[in-house]
């Protein structure tokens, strides 16, 4: 039977009477969740906690709002449940993105502007690295939701059960914290690009 024209509440809903009708959010939602988990833990730890969030949902279906069509927030809430538990390993991913974003520096004749410009960026990445890696768990989720896998304020909230205003409050204060590596380091800002996981704080 094709489920393409029904919605994931819907999905949810006929699956409490015929479990496989649950299949379809998988296939729907599992590709961005992995690509949120490997951003945030790294690829070996991500592989692992994907079942665990499709484990959960199902487990948790039937306390699904059906009123909401979409069941990726709901998704996303029980993923940044989950990264909770592996904070470590989500401040090392970091570094290494930062490591890696530092070695973008464009070539040119100077072989010394180069380094220098190599250097400058190295640290930069590092700057911003330690301060997202220090941010208060709820101002980072709201952040990385928002910034990395571009839900609205909306549907982070939903993500993690709190009002709308509370997850504003949040990315302001995140931001707040994060201008401050920036500034001292050569005005690396967050923006709202979330299609490359090294610009967190670009």
């Amino acid at each position: 039977m094709d489920h393409v024209d029904e919605s994931d509440a819907a999905l949810i809903a006929a699956s409490l009477a015929q479990p496989g009708r649950f299949g379809p959010i998988f296939d729907r939602h599992a590709t961005v969740l992995h690509r949120y988990l490997v951003r945030r833990i790294g690829p070996d730890d991500a592989d692992g906690l994907l079942g665990e969030i499709f484990r959960i949902a199902f487990e948790k279906r039937a306390t699904y709002d059906p009123a909401r069509p979409s069941a990726r927030p709901w998704l996303y809430g029980i993923a940044t449940n989950l990264v909770a538990k592996h904070r470590r390993s989500e401040a090392r991913r970091y570094y290494a993105v930062a490591r890696l974003a530092a070695r973008r520096v464009p070539g040119g004749p100077d072989l010394d502007e180069q380094v220098s410009a190599a250097v400058d960026a190295h640290d930069r990445w590092l700057r911003v690295a330690a301060a997202v890696a220090e941010l208060p768990a709820p101002e980072r989720d709201a952040l990385i939701l928002h910034v990395w896998e571009g839900l609205a304020y909306e549907e982070v909230a939903s993500a993690l059960d709190v009002p709308v205003g509370t997850v504003r409050s949040r990315l302001n204060r995140a931001r707040r914290r994060l201008r401050e590596p920036a500034a001292a380091s050569g005005g690396e800002q967050v923006t709202h690009d979330h299609r490359d996981p090294g610009r967190i704080g670009s």
